[in-house]
């Protein structure tokens, strides 16, 4: 198929969780604060929309999260400080936060899921095609997912979802996805979508994580979604809609919401919404620093050698 694409720039990242598993550290602290080594982990994912050429930003948000706000604003008197210390280092990395993207902020008053959180940006999305990254999932730099998945959407319009296979006992934590391939080994065609299965009702082992490329029909799906799994208006649901409907449409009116493909991803992924694996995240990228991992890899090997 080909498509006429039109440009992608706006990213949504929807940030309104409350974050109980890490409670009572979240409990006047957004979990998209935590930091990650040294950084928030919330500018680990506005980094990666940027990468890929997403320079706007819309951030879906709740009560109590305004030190997200805060931290991609500018901070003059913390600039003025360090300034007039002469900490140019510090200084640039103040600075950084604020000066990556153009950067909206709207609230979802009544959280009632992915699917509701994704609506609430309709009116900054318009008729254009966005991509959608959730803020627990963090993908390493060096493993350009978003950017495959602009690639694949460009090109054959519709809608797309990132894929990873999980073990088949995990898969009840995801939605999940039925496919067949295409001529791209990384890419495959998307004909099912289940939200959390059970396992033995899953479909595959394919699971999906927080990364979409979305068309914007997609927004009159999700004004008539029901309520899915557990009460909430599933993102998931609304895509397997626009999957069906463009397998059974004969018109190019009906096909007008485009297919669903899938991007597998074999690359670092680090889930900073489980509270050991947000540890084994802080870990993983501390060892890999050129500042910090000689000196805490040395500590690291020396500690399991003489604790564990």
């Amino acid at each position: 198929m080909t498509h006429s694409p039109s440009r992608i720039t706006k990213a949504v990242i929807p940030a309104a969780g409350l974050g109980t598993r890490f409670l009572p550290a979240t409990k006047a602290t957004p979990k998209e604060m935590l930091p990650v080594v040294d950084k928030p982990a919330i500018q680990y994912v506005v980094e990666e929309a940027v990468a890929a050429g997403l320079s706007d930003v819309l951030m879906v948000t709740g009560r109590n999260k305004r030190p997200l706000e805060d931290h991609f604003d500018r901070n003059y008197e913390l600039e003025q400080a360090l300034t007039r210390k002469g900490d140019a280092g510090r200084l640039a990395k103040v600075q950084e936060s604020s000066d990556l993207a153009t950067m909206h902020y709207v609230r979802q008053g009544d959280p009632k899921g992915l699917g509701h959180a994704v609506l609430c940006a309709a009116p900054h999305i318009g008729d254009q095609p966005f991509a959608v990254l959730l803020g627990d999932d963090l993908i390493d730099p060096r493993d350009p997912l978003l950017a495959r998945m602009v690639e694949v959407q460009e090109r054959e319009g519709g809608s797309v979802v990132a894929l990873m296979e999980v073990d088949p006992e995990q898969i009840h934590l995801y939605g999940c996805a039925a496919v067949e391939p295409t001529g791209d080994s990384d890419v495959v065609k998307v004909h099912d979508l289940v939200e959390k299965p059970d396992t033995a009702d899953a479909p595959s082992n394919y699971a999906i994580i927080g990364r979409y490329v979305l068309d914007p029909a997609v927004f009159g799906i999700l004004r008539r979604t029901e309520p899915g799994r557990g009460g909430e208006i599933q993102l998931t649901d609304a895509l397997q809609h626009l999957s069906a409907a463009h397998r059974a449409a004969t018109t190019p009116e009906e096909k007008a919401g485009g297919p669903v493909h899938g991007v597998i991803f074999k690359g670092r992924r680090y889930d900073t919404g489980d509270r050991g694996d947000y540890l084994r995240a802080i870990v993983r990228l501390a060892c890999e620093r050129e500042d910090l991992g000689p000196d805490f890899r040395t500590w690291l090997r020396r500690y399991v050698s003489e604790e564990m």
